[in-house]
């Protein structure tokens, strides 16, 4: 039994490479019928696999799977190197022109003293200058259960004190042990 398992896992495992990585090309294209399209997008219509691999040499480029679950199967003549080279090139301009927005976390106390509150402001603004979105939570214990509106009242002198160029995207709220308010910058830098 358990070597049948094993061999399952490995199946599993192959299956999911050939799926994931990378289409399958030329003498890796098993199906009986495809559907076979050229580089131009001119459609030469159902043909067996060895008939469209002749067609893909005569023309002197790769055949591609391009749509495995299709019913035929569909492939498309083209350069597969070149592809793959526009491929990469168009997803890293892409990450290049990505921007990442982190959420950063501010604690604060039921009892905090002005000081601490003061230089929690001050984080919080460089935080949302940078343009990171800000979670500021505030974490009951014990007996200051019986008491979340003075929590409440922190979080909303917590918000005056950052100025008029924040936006509260989630008011405060009591959830379990935690108060917690989310806010961002009005900027959207």
């Amino acid at each position: 039994m358990r070597a049948f398992c094993v061999r399952t896992f490995n199946f599993f495992k192959e299956v999911f490479f050939i799926s994931k990585e990378a289409p399958q090309l030329n003498g890796e294209i098993r199906d009986k019928e495809v559907r076979v399209i050229t580089a131009d997008g001119e459609q030469l219509g159902i043909m067996s696999a060895k008939e469209a691999q002749a067609e893909a040499d005569r023309r002197s480029m790769d055949l591609v799977k391009i749509a495995p679950q299709a019913k035929p199967p569909v492939v498309k003549i083209m350069d597969y190197s070149k592809f793959r080279y526009e491929q990469a090139k168009r997803e890293k301009e892409n990450r290049k022109k990505q921007k990442i927005v982190e959420t950063k976390e501010i604690r604060l106390s039921l009892n905090i003293d002005i000081g601490d509150f003061n230089t929690k402001v001050n984080q919080a603004k460089k935080f949302l200058s940078k343009g990171d979105k800000l979670k500021v939570s505030i974490r009951l214990r014990g007996r200051e259960m019986a008491h979340p509106e003075i929590g409440v009242g922190n979080m909303e002198r917590f918000a005056e004190a950052l100025g008029e160029d924040v936006n509260i995207d989630k008011a405060p709220k009591l959830e379990g042990r935690q108060i917690l308010m989310f806010m961002s910058s009005k900027q959207g830098k």
